[in-house]
């Protein structure tokens, strides 16, 4: 009975190892995401009216800001429905 006990105890914490994990990536990766939104606002800022970088640093990043530009036309896509916004943070389709 206490092997099985010990047996149970451990599945149970891999268990719970395996979870905490899972959800420290995807935090991780959220916060990510978020800084890339930063550096984007940084970057092409000067389209809402913060101060931009000067020109040449701005056309040297262009290439690196696709993806960013691509979730910047998006964002504006969804940026009338909160809730809208809400499902393309939990990636559901």
């Amino acid at each position: 009975m206490t092997a099985d006990l010990w047996k149970k105890l451990r599945s149970f914490i891999a268990t719970s190892d395996t979870a905490a994990r899972s959800k420290a990536v995807e935090t991780i990766e959220y916060e990510t995401s978020e800084l890339e939104h930063i550096f984007a606002l940084l970057v092409m800022g000067s389209l809402i009216g913060i101060p931009a970088p000067p020109a040449q640093v701005a056309l040297d990043l262009m290439p690196l800001m696709e993806e960013e530009l691509i979730l910047m036309i998006d964002k504006i896509d969804t940026a009338a429905n909160p809730l809208s916004d809400l499902f393309s943070v939990l990636e559901i389709n």
